[in-house]
């Protein structure tokens, strides 16, 4: 009889089937939990890969809205910080607001034709039919509307409409209007200089952020410094615009300069318009008279004929011609407006402005020299100033004896109103030719251009200039206490090829202190109309002097200048006002007793 082995029941009790599915079951959940782990794991590294690409797309290209726009608009690529323009007192005269503006993705604008309508009804403005135009062309991008204001912001965001979306943007705005229209220009509703200061500095004033969209707090914008001041623009466009309605002229320009930094403090041109709401065609409102216009400056120019033969030595301050009888030279004639017809010394040519006169003196220096001093008083190439809208000067290819003549006076040669002033800031300031400038200069960025005539002629020529205020043409120019000095202009217009005394330009250049000259100031009105107050005249002396006294009245109480006594520019040695009075008068009564230094 055999015996059972003792593997045989251990065999059997491990084989025991429910044991089997017991273990298989539990290795199972094992595996499946491992692969829902891995799984698991695998998704969540997934999903937090695509948040770092997502972070690192944010951090390199800004908010959401910026991203959408990059591949929807190219063009779009930066962000600008366009910095503030101020006057030479810190005075912001120019700035930007953030403001937004609507942008649609016509491929998710759901209804194109309802959506038009809603918007337009809310902007106003704006109509169906221009939105739907923009829509219907298609693309990712499509702008709607620029520089909205908030409460049309809030408005299109209630309207819930799909496809739309804002954008960040700065308006250009301009606190004072017109004030200072033509200096400063405008920009265009991209924020980019079109004219004037915004555009001759467009590189500075626009600051681009790095990379393509808006990194905030990566770079910062400089404010631009200007040498105008507020105050003295304000009371020159006043003063301007009284004496262009009063005369009913047809424009006006007028420029205030510091004679000993070549600082323009004021420059103005009339009529105007308001940068904040111009959008191009200005058309004559765009003009800038003061730098651009060129024009013929008529007596204004006898300064610098007088200050030319004074600094040759083609004539002394003796020295004398005959103006009775007028100049007849090929088919013109020279004559004098209320000539004194006698002969008349060199100070008595300026103070009465005597054309025939200065034409025998500007003869007597002659046309190679004369070409030589008006270049370098800067009247034959064009102002260097900062800004685009400079005039170029016109004078004759062949420079004979007519010309000699008539340019000594202020016909056949055509400067802008800058051009002029700062050629007289030159002739009182000691004799030294400054640069113009709109920016705001330190005492070490003064640069002198050339010596134009000496220190001597320079004092001799303040002297006869104060004399033009205190007995001649410029009567209607002198403020009690200021010591002005200048020298008034009337010249008639082409029209139609041929000159018309019904179209003249009137002007008036003053200096002020006349001992020690810090402000010129230049007015121009453009074709008067004589008044019942003026005896029907519009000349230099009636229409520009009164508006360049008003002005200087006002400039010197804002700048604590302290009014002087008569008897502080009486004092009788060479070079002041009452020295060159007497002589005048010593060398008038030599002559007519027969004694002439010059006669023709």
């Amino acid at each position: 009889m055999n015996k059972p082995t003792s593997a045989g029941p251990a065999l059997f009790d491990q084989l025991d089937p429910e044991r089997i599915r017991v273990e298989s079951s539990r290795k199972l959940a094992l595996e499946m939990g491992r692969t829902r782990l891995m799984i698991t794991g695998v998704v969540l590294a997934m999903a937090f890969t695509a948040l770092g690409v997502r972070l690192a797309e944010l951090t390199a290209f800004g908010t959401p809205e910026n991203v959408r726009l990059a591949a929807a608009s190219p063009h779009l690529e930066s962000v600008v910080a366009r910095a503030n323009i101020r006057d030479r007192n810190g005075v912001v005269i120019a700035s930007s607001l953030p403001t937004q503006s609507l942008y649609a993705d016509p491929r998710d604008v759901m209804d194109g034709a309802r959506a038009a309508q809603k918007i337009s009804e809310v902007l106003g403005a704006t109509t169906p039919e221009s939105i739907l135009e923009k829509l219907d062309q298609g693309g990712r991008f499509q702008w709607i509307a620029r520089n909205l204001t908030p409460a049309q912001v809030y408005a299109v965001n209630r309207l819930g409409l799909p496809g739309f979306g804002f954008r960040r943007e700065e308006k250009r705005i301009y606190p004072f209007g017109p004030i200072f229209a033509h200096v400063l220009g405008y920009t265009d509703v991209d924020g980019r200089g079109i004219s004037g200061v915004e555009s001759a500095f467009e590189d500075r004033l626009n600051t681009r952020i790095k990379g393509q969209f808006d990194i905030p707090g990566e770079v910062s914008s400089t404010d631009l410094d200007l040498s105008l001041d507020i105050r003295m623009q304000s009371i020159l466009r006043e003063e301007l615009l009284a004496a262009q309605n009063r005369f009913s002229a047809i424009g006006a320009a007028g420029v205030v300069l510091d004679a000993k930094s070549g600082e323009v403090l004021a420059l103005v041109s009339l009529p105007d318009f308001d940068p904040n709401t111009s959008n191009g065609g200005l058309g004559v409102s765009g003009f800038n008279r003061a730098t651009k216009g060129v024009y013929e400056m008529g007596s204004t120019f006898k300064l610098f004929a007088t200050a030319t033969a004074l600094d040759t030595g083609a004539v002394g301050i003796s020295d004398g011609y005959d103006t009775s009888e007028p100049i007849k030279a090929a088919r013109f004639t020279i004559s004098d407006f209320h000539g004194k017809k006698r002969w008349l010394s060199i100070p008595e040519i300026l103070v009465y402005s005597s054309n025939i006169g200065t034409a025998k003196m500007a003869l007597d220096v002659g046309a190679k020299r004369q070409k030589e001093y008006l270049r370098k008083f800067g009247m034959l190439e064009s102002a260097g100033i900062e800004i685009p809208e400079v005039g170029k000067p016109l004078y004759p290819d062949r420079w004979g004896d007519i010309s000699t003549m008539t340019i000594s006076y202020g016909h056949g040669i055509a400067v802008s109103p800058l051009q002029l002033a700062s050629g007289v800031a030159a002739v009182v300031n000691g004799g030294v030719m400054l640069r113009p400038t709109i920016l705001k200069r330190g005492a070490n960025d003064i640069k002198i251009e050339e010596r134009v005539i000496s220190p001597k002629t320079s004092k001799i020529m303040r002297a006869m200039m104060r004399l033009v205020v205190r007995f001649g043409t410029g009567k209607n120019a002198d403020v009690n206490g200021y010591m002005v000095g200048g020298k008034t202009g009337t010249a008639e217009k082409q029209v139609a090829g041929k000159y018309s005394e019904d179209a003249v330009v009137s002007s008036f250049v003053g200096a002020f202190p006349m001992n020690d000259p810090r402000y010129i100031v230049f007015v121009l009105v453009d074709e008067p109309q004589g008044i019942k107050s003026t005896f029907g005249y519009a000349t230099g002396g009636w229409v520009a002097a009164p508006v360049v006294s008003n002005v200087i009245s006002r400039i010197g109480t804002i700048e604590g200048i302290i009014p002087q006594p008569t008897d502080a520019e009486n004092k009788n040695s060479p070079g002041t006002p009452l020295y060159i009075e007497t002589a005048a008068k010593k060398i008038n009564n030599a002559a007519s007793q027969g004694v002439r230094s010059a006669t023709y």
